[in-house]
C-alpha cells in the first residue's frame, strides 16, 4: 500500500473511501427535504419550531424579495446574526436568488465590519436591529445599497416575544427603531408583502460561489475563502458518510457552534438540512442554557470545540442535568486534550473524537473513527476522496514518516482561492495541494497528528518547542481549566515558554507547585518559565484561544515598560 493511502485500511466497511458528490446547488436539499419531509422539525430556537416546509416557503419568500430589489446571480449578501431562524432562512434564501453568503461575525466593530465589506463587494447585508446603528455608520464607505434588518422576537413564541424587548433594553442599555424605506427592510414586512415565485438561477455547482467565508484575521487582513457550492455539498456528504450510524430525518443535531463560522455552518446548519435533522438554535453559548437544552431538547448530535466540552464538564450544576442522548461529537477548531475527551465520554456515554480541518477546506479533512479505531492524540485520518501529505518545511520534499513537516491536502473541499489576493492563493494552493501552515507527522498506520501552527512554533535556546505538547501536560494536573501556551522574547533564549492558565472554580495553586509538577513531564527546556493566572482567555467565537492576542499583549507591555525607561 503505498504511504499516501496507507490510512484506508482503518476504514471500517460501512464507510467508503470514495463518494459520488451531488453535483447540485446546496439550496436544492432544503427544496427536496421540504416535499420529502413538509412536516418534519427543521428547526428548534428558544421554544418556537419551524417545519422543512415553513422553511422553505420562508427561504422562497425572502429570495423574491431580494430579486425584487434588484439582487442577481453573483450579487453578494452579508449576514450578520447569531444562530437564529432568521440565519437559516437568509442563508438558502441568497443561494436560492443565486448570490454569493458573506458570512460575518455580529461582534465585529466598525472597523472589521467596514473592511469586509469593502473587500467583498457585499450589496445586501441581514442584521439584527441592535447592530443596525452599526450598519449605518459604516454603510456610506460600502457598496451596501439594502438592509434587511431583524429582531430576536420575530421568532420567539408568546409571551417571550413581547418580555424579550425589555430584556434588550435593560442588555444592551438601547432601543432601536427600525422603519421601512427604499433601502432599509423590516423582515416581517418582508415576508408578507412577498411571494414564494422567486426566479429559478442556473447554477453550475462546480464553478459557482456559494460563500465568501473570512478567515479570522488574528496577524494581518481577514482574507475571504471562495467556497462552491460542489465544495460545500462535498464536505457535508463525507461527514454524512462518516456518521454512518446516524438516520437520516431522525438525529437532532445541537446548534452551538456560530453559523457565521464555517464549522458551525457545515456541521450544523448544512448537515441538518442535507439530512433532514432537526437542528436546535441557541445564539450564544452559556454553559446553563446549553445544559439545560441538552436535558431538554435531547440531541444526539452535538458539533463543538474543546473549550465548549470544558465549560459543560466543569459546571457546577452538571451533575442535575440528563446528557445522554448525545452518540457523537466531533470536536474541532482546536486541539481535544485527553482528559477532556475521556470525561465527557463518561458523562455522556456517548463518543466525542477530534477532528482537523481549516476555511479553506469546507472545513474538514481529516477526523478519528466516531465507533471504529481511534487514536487518542491524533486528528485522526483523511476523510473520503481526501488525500494528505507531510512537507519537509526546508526542501519542499515529502517527509518520512515520523516526520514533522508542513500538512498539506487535496480533495473536492478545498477552496478555489482567497477573493481578489492572487498571490496569497498562489502561496497556499499548489498543484491541487492546499499548504495549511500546520506542522505535524503521520504515523506508520496513517495516522497525522498536529504539533503546531507553523508560525506559532517556540523556538527557545536553539530548541524548537511545540505549544500543544506542553498544554497537553497542563490540561492533565487535576485544578486547571483552560491553558494556553506562547513564546515570548527573551534576551537570552531568543523567545521563552510562558503559561496563560484559568483554574477551576475554588481551586489554588502556584506557580512552584505548577513548575515542579511540568518538570516531572517535560524536558528541561520545554517547561514554561513564566505563569499568569487569569479568570478567563481571549477567545473567537467558535471558542478557539487567541494566543496571538496574547502575545501581541506582551509586545505592547514590553513596549510601554521601555517608554516609561527612556522618560526617567
Amino acid at each position: 500500500m503505498s504511504q499516501l493511502k496507507r490510512w484506508q485500511k482503518h476504514y471500517p466497511p460501512e464507510i467508503p473511501t470514495s463518494i459520488k458528490y451531488d453535483e447540485k446547488p446546496l439550496f436544492a436539499f432544503l427544496l427536496e427535504n421540504a416535499t420529502r419531509y413538509p412536516d418534519k422539525k427543521a428547526l428548534h430556537f428558544m421554544g418556537k419550531e419551524m417545519s422543512f416546509a415553513e422553511l422553505e416557503k420562508q427561504a422562497k419568500k425572502m429570495a423574491s424579495y431580494m430579486q425584487s430589489l434588484g439582487f442577481q446571480k453573483g450579487d453578494k449578501a452579508a449576514i450578520m446574526l447569531p444562530n437564529c431562524p432568521q440565519a437559516v432562512v437568509s442563508y438558502y434564501a441568497t443561494l436560492m436568488a443565486g448570490g454569493i453568503v458573506v458570512q460575518t461575525n455580529p461582534l465585529y466593530k466598525d472597523r472589521e465590519l467596514e473592511y469586509q465589506l469593502k473587500d467583498s463587494g457585499a450589496t445586501f447585508i441581514i442584521c439584527l436591529d441592535i447592530l443596525l446603528p452599526l450598519v449605518t455608520k459604516v454603510r456610506k464607505n460600502t457598496e451596501l445599497r439594502h438592509t434587511i434588518v431583524t429582531g430576536i422576537k420575530d421568532y420567539l413564541p408568546f409571551p417571550k416575544n413581547i418580555i424579550y424587548p425589555f430584556i434588550q433594553r435593560k442588555q444592551y442599555n438601547m432601543v432601536v427603531k427600525a422603519e421601512q424605506s427604499e433601502d432599509t427592510h423590516l423582515w416581517n414586512y418582508m415576508l408578507s408583502h412577498s411571494s414564494e415565485d422567486f426566479t429559478p438561477v442556473e447554477v453550475d455547482p462546480l464553478e459557482d460561489l456559494a460563500l465568501l467565508q473570512y478567515t479570522g484575521g488574528t496577524t494581518g487582513y481577514p482574507k475571504g475563502v471562495m467556497l462552491t457550492h460542489y465544495n460545500l455539498v462535498a464536505n457535508v456528504q463525507m461527514c454524512d458518510a462518516w456518521l454512518y450510524n446516524t438516520k437520516h430525518g431522525e438525529e437532532i443535531i445541537l446548534g452551538v457552534l456560530p453559523f457565521f463560522h464555517v464549522y458551525g455552518m457545515t456541521t450544523v446548519m448544512n448537515n441538518s438540512i442535507m439530512t433532514a435533522a432537526k437542528m436546535v438554535l441557541l445564539p450564544q453559548f452559556k454553559v446553563e442554557d446549553v445544559l439545560k437544552t441538552i436535558d431538554k431538547q435531547k440531541p444526539t448530535l452535538f458539533p463543538g470545540a474543546p473549550t465548549i466540552y470544558v465549560g459543560l464538564l466543569n459546571h457546577e450544576n452538571l451533575r442535575k442535568y440528563d446528557l445522554s442522548s448525545i452518540k457523537a461529537c466531533i470536536s474541532g477548531s482546536a486541539p481535544l486534550p485527553v482528559e477532556v475527551q475521556d470525561k465527557f465520554e463518561r458523562v455522556t456515554n456517548g463518543k466525542l473524537v477530534e477532528g482537523y480541518g481549516l476555511t479553506e477546506t469546507s472545513p474538514v479533512t481529516h477526523a478519528n473513527f466516531v465507533w471504529d479505531k481511534r487514536i487518542n492524540g491524533s486528528i485522526g485520518v483523511p476523510w473520503p476522496d481526501t488525500d494528505s501529505k507531510i512537507f519537509k518545511m526546508e526542501t519542499g520534499e515529502e517527509a518520512d514518516i515520523g516526520e514533522v513537516g508542513e500538512i498539506a491536502v487535496k480533495g473536492p473541499q478545498i477552496m478555489k482561492g482567497y477573493w481578489n489576493k492572487q498571490e496569497e492563493t498562489e502561496h497556499v494552493l499548489k498543484d491541487g495541494w492546499l499548504f495549511t501552515g500546520d506542522l505535524g507527522y503521520m504515523d506508520e498506520e496513517g495516522y497525522f497528528y498536529v504539533v503546531d501552527r507553523k508560525k506559532d512554533m517556540i523556538i527557545a535556546g536553539g530548541y524548537n518547542i511545540y505549544p500543544r505538547e506542553v498544554e497537553e501536560v497542563l490540561y492533565e494536573y487535576e485544578g486547571i481549566q483552560e491553558a494556553v501556551v506562547a513564546g515570548i522574547p527573551d534576551p537570552y533564549r531568543g523567545e521563552t515558554v510562558k503559561a496563560y492558565v484559568v483554574l477551576k472554580k475554588g481551586f489554588e495553586t502556584t506557580e512552584e507547585t505548577l513548575d515542579n509538577y511540568c518538570r516531572k513531564h517535560l524536558a528541561a527546556y520545554k517547561v514554561p518559565r513564566i505563569y499568569e493566572f487569569r479568570d478567563e482567555l481571549p477567545k473567537t467565537a467558535v471558542g478557539k484561544i487567541l494566543r496571538r492576542k496574547l502575545i501581541d499583549e506582551e509586545t505592547e507591555k514590553k513596549l510601554q515598560k521601555s517608554k516609561g525607561k527612556k522618560t526617567v
